[in-house]
């Protein structure tokens, strides 16, 4: 049967509207991106492996944590992709090690998924927490915005902010205070710098969540007072009577210094 100019007209549109989507996903994927996948079921692991590689994303395997560690050493790795069930030391445990040393970009993966749950994973410094089951796609585009945001690829030129002793360098993602690297992830740093850059102003949990690049789903209220507290312990600021990152019960956080410093 001959196709009618409606149908040659849909088929093209089609073809457009596939390069096109094509296109963008190019153009928003970070290069070169390279993600370690510890996980110790093959077939989840197989189903991830296949789908990044196909969209242009190696993956390295790991296992367990002994040989995630050896694959961060060894290799250039740009986040790390981690299930909470491991043989061994677990996802969590992993992820503290981890943090001892770097502030590389991490995803837990668990069927564990209540509240208390994610709020461990976050305490033991995990940028996201992913419930299985879960799709595949979401995961990717979830590792492509946090690698973009460690990168500083999203949104507007950030310039640094210098209030007394504390200093924020958007470009290098590095908080000092009196001459001190604070050492904070990713996720802290723009927890951090959204508090700062608002100072004198309550910030809602719901505008840090969205500052520091968290996704509906995943990022409820109470992630961010552990994140906030991790930030706090850092700066050295005391938890009982906060002199910098102060509580506003009910409404948020206020970065409690001076307004018109610079």
């Amino acid at each position: 049967m001959p196709k009618t100019p409606d149908t040659r007209k849909k088929a093209k549109d089609d073809v457009s509207a596939a390069a096109l989507a094509s296109e963008t996903a190019r153009m928003a994927r970070p290069t070169p991106l390279r993600v370690l996948l510890v996980e110790d079921d093959d077939a989840t692991a197989n189903v991830i492996s296949h789908y990044f590689t196909e969209q242009g994303v190696p993956v390295v395997h790991a296992v367990d944590g002994p040989s995630a560690l050896t694959a961060l050493h060894e290799r250039t790795i740009d986040l790390v992709v981690l299930d909470v069930v491991l043989p061994g030391p677990d996802g969590l445990e992993v992820c503290r090690d981890i943090r001892q040393y770097s502030d590389i970009p991490i995803i837990l993966l668990s069927a564990r998924a209540t509240e208390s749950d994610r709020l461990l994973g976050f305490e033991a410094g995990a940028d996201d927490y992913v419930a299985k089951p879960f799709s595949t796609r979401e995961l990717f585009w979830r590792v492509v915005a946090l690698v973009r945001r460690t990168r500083g690829q999203v949104g507007p030129l950030r310039r640094s902010i210098v209030v007394e002793d504390v200093v924020l360098e958007p470009g290098a993602l590095r908080a000092m205070r009196d001459g001190r690297d604070l050492g904070l992830t990713s996720y802290e740093f723009n927890i951090l710098y959204a508090l700062a850059e608002r100072r004198g102003r309550v910030c809602t949990r719901e505008a840090l969540i969205e500052a520091a690049g968290g996704t509906a789903d995943g990022a409820f209220e109470r992630s961010i007072d552990v994140h906030v507290s991790r930030v706090r312990q850092k700066l050295g600021d005391d938890a009982r009577q906060p002199a910098i990152l102060k509580t506003v019960r009910g409404a948020g956080y206020l970065f409690a210094r001076p307004v018109d410093e610079e």
